[in-house]
């Protein structure tokens, strides 16, 4: 009776326990559990405009400077008519120097001319009375020679006569050689006088072009010369241009007639320019060649100012999408496409890039959506909860 009753208890302890787990199970739904993916941050491929730009840095000068050098040598600088600054005209007097020296040679020159002609007309006159007496002379001879014939006038006689006929005539051509030779000694006189006359002029020293003067070395009283430094330095026409420097790889991309902007150093407006030219060579060391830069509006630079350029390569209103969702490896570039909530890595191919976009020319059409940041740990395949850019904007 004993045992009987114990093994009850038992059975009713063990119903006690097994009932409450028993309830659980039944009560635990299939298993159907929803799973959590993780939300990424999407942008859409877009159309827009984008500006291929090659940055370059370099020093403002001249595009060309005009040295203005004395062409008359040993002369004293009288005076100075302009100053550095100075915006000159074509054949614009710059300084003036000293012309006493050169007026003296002149007027010694001028009494030698006269001389020479006072002598030149003393020969016309000996001309024209040697030749009178060689006609003579020559009648003579003829009569002498023709009364020989008669037997009138003796062989002496006829002798002297053509004797005195060939002195005449000797004489008349020596007179003649006299008056050549004043006549040379004319034109020798008045050919110093044109030289002396063309000191005087150049004793006003002129610029051959328009510009602005960029240094001035000449001194009142000094004497100039054509050996040393230049008097004056004239920039043509004041025109300056940037003359930046370019790596080799982005000169190939470089064309006269590109626009550029260009920042001054200390400026605080932004200039515009026009490539002129493009240097043939690169520097063997450097790795970089010369791009000249022609500056529309001068007075917002000047020559020996650093400053910076944006040339403008190439415009383009084209598909583009965020640097910062592309990657690129071993030259190919990717994107992370995202399709359905699934990401799928695709190939694209990319050109321009500018101010943080890149331009998609194959791989993406419009309004396909990819990751936003290439660095998010997401793989192709993965399923993802895309957000959009605008709401993830707004629930920061």
């Amino acid at each position: 009776m004993s045992r009987y009753l114990n093994t009850t208890a038992v059975l009713l302890a063990l119903g006690t326990v097994l009932a409450p787990l028993t309830a659980t199970a039944e009560e635990t739904p299939a298993a159907k559990t929803e799973q959590i993916l993780p939300s990424i941050v999407v942008t859409e491929a877009k159309v827009q405009k984008l500006v291929d730009r090659v940055v370059a840095t370099g020093t403002i000068k001249p595009v060309e400077e005009i040295y203005v050098q004395p062409q008359v040598e040993g002369l004293s600088i009288r005076s100075l008519e302009a100053d550095v600054g100075d915006r000159v005209e074509a054949g614009g007097i710059l300084a003036r120097l000293s012309d006493d020296s050169l007026l003296l040679q002149k007027s010694q020159l001028v009494a030698t001319r006269a001389k020479a002609e006072a002598a030149l007309a003393q020969y016309r006159a000996q001309l024209r009375d040697a030749e009178a007496n060689a006609a003579e002379a020559e009648r003579q001879y003829k009569r002498a020679t023709t009364l020989g014939k008669s037997g009138t006038v003796s062989t002496s006689q006829i002798e002297q006569a053509e004797t005195a006929a060939t002195s005449a005539r000797a004489k008349a051509s020596s007179t003649e050689q006299a008056i050549a030779i004043a006549e040379a000694d004319i034109k020798v006189v008045d050919s110093q006088i044109a030289d002396i006359d063309l000191k005087l002029a150049r004793t006003d020293i002129k610029t051959p072009a328009a510009g602005v003067v960029a240094s001035r070395t000449a001194k009142i009283g000094a004497i100039a010369s054509g050996a040393g430094q230049p008097l004056f330095t004239v920039i043509r026409d004041g025109q300056i241009e940037l003359v930046a420097d370019v790596s080799e790889t982005d000169v190939l991309k470089m064309k006269v007639g590109q626009k550029a902007n260009i920042a001054v150093a200390g400026g605080s407006s932004t200039l515009t320019g026009t490539v002129r030219l493009i240097a043939p060579v690169v520097d063997q060391q450097t790795r970089l060649g010369a791009v000249h830069i022609a500056i529309d509006d001068d007075s917002g630079a000047r020559a020996g100012m650093y400053a910076k350029a944006a040339i403008i390569v190439e415009e383009a209103t084209t598909l583009a999408l965020p640097l910062a969702s592309v990657t690129t490896e071993r030259g190919t570039s990717f994107a992370r496409k995202v399709e359905g909530g699934v990401v799928k890595q695709t190939a694209i191919e990319v050109g321009i890039q500018d101010d943080g976009f890149v331009q998609v020319v194959s791989g993406l059409k419009e309004g396909d959506e990819v990751v936003a940041k290439a660095g998010a740990f997401v793989g192709d395949g993965d399923h993802i909860n895309p957000v959009r850019e605008q709401q993830a904007a707004v629930s920061n």
